[in-house]
């Protein structure tokens, strides 16, 4: 018996050994939490105009105005939400005539090294709310003579915008909604151009008409030249209003709200 009770002890004791060895290299663990933190605010810089067809915030664009002397176009306006540039419409210089006409815009020039684009309007909202927001237009009366002559008022006359594109850099915000086509109206009605509902809009967008055509037409000169037009906007004018050879102009009022389309 005293040998069996020897081989017991030995391997109990090999147990022992084994087990002590294990629990003292055991890994020691410990846990600890920091964080990752980022806040917005909005953002009342202004926003540079962008190229309509490729609105990249990153590479903005240097539009001109026919009607400044200088090419500078008015400064876009203050706050998060904002209206950053709008196309003047430059329907040309044209022959007079005693036919009901069409005369096609300009296309929007640029400074030297762009290529010209479709006439646009430019939203941008940086609020951070994604409260929404509505943007008009109305015609602040006629066309009427810059110098004074006969004939000052092109009665008749009207502007219609049409075949409009939404475009943005922004990635998973749902577009505005733009006007399929506005007519203005020389009394000062205000005309929907593109609205956003609550939860959409966010960010920069463009809303342009058509896209650029070059047609042949007739110089001050009396040279033919081709010119970039944009077909999509276009004024009518009726053969029996007097015209005299005077530049003829109005202004358009583009109105921009936080109040969300319905």
């Amino acid at each position: 018996m005293k040998p069996i009770k020897a081989l017991s002890f030995l391997a109990l004791s090999t147990v022992a050994l084994t087990t002590i060895g294990s629990t003292a290299f055991a890994a020691e663990t410990h846990e600890y939490h920091s964080h990752g933190v980022v806040e917005f605010q909005p953002n009342t810089d202004p926003t540079d105009p962008v190229d309509p067809e490729d609105p990249d915030p990153e590479h903005p664009v240097d539009p001109t105005d026919p009607t400044n002397p200088g090419g500078e176009p008015e400064p876009g306006t203050p706050g998060p939400l904002s209206i950053d540039y709008a196309s003047t419409l430059d329907f040309g210089v044209n022959k007079i005539s005693n036919k009901d006409e069409v005369y096609y815009a300009r296309a929007q020039h640029y400074g030297e090294g762009h290529a010209d684009t479709p006439d646009y309007v430019q939203v941008s909202d940086n609020r951070g709310t994604n409260g929404g927001w509505t943007l008009n237009v109305k015609e602040t009366g006629q066309l009427t003579a810059t110098t004074n002559t006969l004939n000052k008022v092109l009665t008749g006359a009207q502007i219609v915008l049409k075949e409009p594109e939404v475009k943005s850099n922004a990635v998973g915000v749902v577009e505005p909604t733009p006007a399929q086509e506005i007519t203005l109206s020389p009394d000062g009605a205000e005309s929907r151009v593109m609205a956003a509902t609550t939860g959409s809009g966010a960010g920069t967008w463009v809303d342009y008409w058509g896209h650029v055509e070059s047609e042949q037409e007739t110089n001050e000169s009396g040279q033919e030249q081709n010119e970039d037009v944009t077909k999509s906007v276009a004024l009518s004018v009726p053969g029996s209003t007097p015209k005299d050879a005077v530049e003829y102009e109005t202004t358009l009022t583009w109105v921009l709200t936080d109040v969300p389309s319905n």
